[in-house]
């Protein structure tokens, strides 16, 4: 028996701004059970003396000072460029306006 309906899928749907069939509110209905008995699951865990994280691993951001060094030679820069004019990057035009 589904915990959840196909009405509430809907709703989750229309919430989403999606749309979907009735085949896959049928087959959203099943795959939400699925995800909510697992959280069951999860929920019953014992996690007492386990400090809340927010990462598996601690974060510490590493900072390097910032050194200018050589960078690579114009010509091996574009090289590797689909089109290039100028000595710059040519790209296809996305507005229609005048340069």
């Amino acid at each position: 028996m589904s915990t959840i309906s196909r009405e509430e899928v809907a709703h989750l749907a229309r919430l989403a701004r999606l749309e979907v069939t009735d085949d896959e509110l049928d087959a959203f209905a099943g795959q939400l059970d699925v995800i909510l008995e697992s959280m069951k699951t999860l929920a019953e865990v014992n996690t007492d003396g386990v400090q809340p994280t927010s990462h598996a691993v601690p974060l510490v951001n590493v900072f390097r000072e910032d050194q200018p060094q050589p960078s690579l030679p114009r010509d091996a820069v574009l090289a590797g460029a689909p089109d290039t004019a100028e000595d710059r990057f040519r790209v296809p035009r996305i507005l229609d306006e005048e340069a």
